[in-house]
């Protein structure tokens, strides 16, 4: 059993080493020139005013359509690399899937979220 685990824990090990050598180089050997700007706290392209400023519905119907294309993304894909083993029922249940998305698309196209500039 454990030979069965043994090359998962080896890819383990190396990606930790890999990630640790490479957080501890850049810790030992980058540049240090902090400012008081670059010390201040900064968050998603906007500095921190206070934590109770109401955020902009621009920025809910931002996180929608993330979620819209990232769900699509990660449906699609599997899908399509079983797409013949499926038959007519995965056609049809990812044809109402992708119709749901296009109902989700065409929301916020209507309310303004693919217009990028206020």
């Amino acid at each position: 059993m454990t030979a069965l685990y043994l090359p998962l824990f080896a890819l383990f090990a190396l990606a930790l080493a890999a990630s640790g050598g490479m957080w501890l180089a850049g810790a030992w050997l980058g540049p240090r020139h902090p400012t008081p700007e670059k010390l201040l706290p900064y968050e998603c392209g906007n500095d921190t005013d206070g934590a109770r400023r109401p955020v902009g519905a621009k920025f809910y119907l931002v996180a929608i359509l993330f979620v819209v294309f990232d769900l699509e993304g990660a449906m699609i894909l599997p899908w399509a690399a079983l797409f013949r083993g499926l038959g007519w029922v995965g056609l049809v249940s990812m044809a109402v899937f992708t119709g749901a998305l296009l109902v989700a698309l065409v929301y916020a196209w209507k309310k303004g979220a693919l217009e990028w500039q206020d």
